[in-house]
């Protein structure tokens, strides 16, 4: 068969794009990774040493090959770092992570075919799975041809493919004031060991060679969604037609502790990441500030008018490829548990990055990009546990609620400074930085009226019973803490034998009828037994 035919045949099997919208991608959980330190073709055990910052052998087939991994844990979308061919050896290193354009016409042999990208889109779509692809507009990279900013630097611009001419680039300038949006849109991120030439978007040619760009690589790849690298650095007013040639959702990334300034984006591209409260929440958990997460509103509640119905706003997130990891901050794995519940819980899409649910604790770049084949991919790790129950717990509750992922979360007020609770609707989050050695565990209560009165409830993280006994202050049912754990409760009634979240304990599930009549009387004990240790 001429090479043609064959290509044309395998185009005409490889799955399609599952035409994506927001409205689909708020129902996803997405599962974050760096291609190159994923998984390797021939799943070998090769060293990857981080601190070298060059490639260490991870590919588009070795993503495609563990798959099952992914979607066991209950995610239904990946996102896989930027495909394009990058600059070689650097100050920093290799482009093995993407984020350093050379040729954004061709993607990185280091991860093999277009075949291969290919092949993983098709073997994702046919899992009923969604692929993101993540782009780089901003910004290419490349190595001076001269070694001294003094003068601007200069380069080979017909290396910068398929721009490549200087005007094609705005005048050298380093980003000095990010106070000033027309710095930080047409100054140049980087520094002199490694500059980053700043794509001139306000030219009109430059604009169009973009969107038809991003339009081929959508529909290469039959991606469903793109994020979208930097988005702050390029103007505003870019975004619309950008974003209407992907065709596709669009993530963008907008690096900011103020909500209101990244909600602003919410009319350029469908959502963007949740970094305010990616803020607030490390500083919840990793110090005795809760109060941080608390004060963090939600982007959606900022959201302009025109948007604001969206269900797919923001993608809340704890760990990434360019913040350290959650861990290095903290060992107390019930802090842990409790940070990596408020992705799953509150209005954004949850996004967690790979290696998280193995506990890895790397911290800033590049310390935070490990080789996940060094885990063994092992499944039997609390964390994957505790992701796998969280991922289920949503997927009740947006199976239960039809406005579920429409409705705004919301935090129902805690005498204890120790506890927050977050409504969303069947889900209530029972979440605490007191830390697993605490010498008294905080409490939260439940109020009256939450539920229905003598609602049996179940926390799907230790799948064990909550009964609404209305005993508490004002009505309330008073939870106790175990260990400084964070609870997730959900109605008993949601839970089913087939399901993802305590299958045991559903109707019909072996022991659930014993569980449901024992549960007051298991809390009689658990409380007759706290109120002898409050006495001593």
């Amino acid at each position: 068969m001429p090479s043609f035919a064959i290509t044309l045949f395998s185009l005409l099997l490889a799955s399609p794009a599952l035409a994506a919208s927001a409205e689909d991608w708020s129902t996803r959980s997405i599962y974050q990774l760096v291609t190159d330190r994923f998984a390797t073709s021939n799943d070998s055990s090769t060293p990857c040493d981080t601190s070298r910052r060059t490639f260490c052998g991870g590919s588009w087939s070795g993503i495609g090959n563990h798959l099952d991994y992914i979607q066991e844990m209950g995610f239904d979308a990946i996102w896989i770092s930027p495909v394009a061919t990058n600059v070689e050896r650097t100050a920093y290193g290799d482009g093995y992570h993407g984020y350093w354009s050379r040729d954004i016409d061709t993607i990185s042999p280091h991860f093999g075919t277009p075949d291969d990208l290919k092949a993983l889109s098709a073997a994702v779509h046919k899992r009923g799975m969604f692929l993101m692809l993540d782009v780089v507009v901003n910004h290419y990279a490349g190595i001076p041809t001269n070694t001294t900013a003094s003068g601007g630097f200069t380069f080979d611009y017909a290396s910068f493919v398929p721009l490549g001419t200087q005007a094609d680039f705005h005048s050298q300038c380093f980003i000095s004031d990010y106070a000033n949006q027309t710095d930080v849109e047409q100054c140049w991120l980087g520094d002199e060991n490694l500059p980053l030439p700043d794509v001139n978007t306000e030219d009109p040619a430059v604009v169009a060679t973009m969107n038809q760009w991003i339009k081929g690589l959508v529909a290469n790849f039959s991606a469903d969604g793109v994020r979208i690298d930097t988005v702050k650095h390029i103007r505003h007013d870019f975004w619309s037609g950008f974003t209407a040639s992907a065709g596709v959702f669009t993530l963008g990334e907008v690096l900011t502790y103020d909500a209101k300034y990244a909600a602003s984006y919410l009319d350029a591209v469908d959502a963007v990441l949740e970094y305010p409260a990616f803020y607030g929440l490390n500083t919840a958990f990793g110090s005795p500030y809760l109060s941080a997460l608390l004060n963090s509103p939600s982007l959606a509640s900022l959201a302009p008018a025109n948007v604001s119905s969206s269900p797919a706003l923001s993608a809340a997130f704890l760990e990434n490829h360019d913040q350290p990891r959650f861990p290095s901050y903290t060992s107390d794995l019930a802090l842990i548990k409790n940070a990596m519940v408020w992705p799953f819980v509150g209005d954004g899409i949850p996004i967690l990055y790979y290696g998280q649910e193995q506990g890895y604790q790397g911290d800033g770049d590049p310390s935070n990009r490990e080789a996940l084949w060094l885990s063994g991919y092992e499944t039997n790790k609390p964390l994957v546990a505790h992701v796998t129950a969280l991922n289920a717990a949503r997927k009740l509750a947006i199976a239960r609620n039809a406005s579920f992922l429409t409705g705004r979360a919301y935090w129902i007020p805690q005498p204890n400074l120790s506890s927050l609770m977050l409504a969303k609707p069947p889900l209530l989050a029972l979440l605490t930085n007191a830390g697993a050695n605490a010498s008294v565990q905080p409490t939260w209560n439940i109020p009256a009226g939450q539920y229905a009165p003598n609602t049996t409830l179940v926390d799907v993280l230790a799948c064990v019973p909550v009964v609404l006994d209305g005993a508490g202050p004002g009505g309330a049912t008073v939870v106790r803490a175990q260990a400084g754990r964070p609870q997730v409760l959900v109605p008993a009634s949601m839970l089913r034998a087939g399901g993802g979240a305590c299958p045991a304990r559903a109707a019909g599930g072996s022991g659930a009828a014993a569980w449901v009549r024992g549960g007051r009387g298991m809390l009689a004990v658990v409380g007759a037994v706290l109120a002898v240790f409050a006495l001593v």
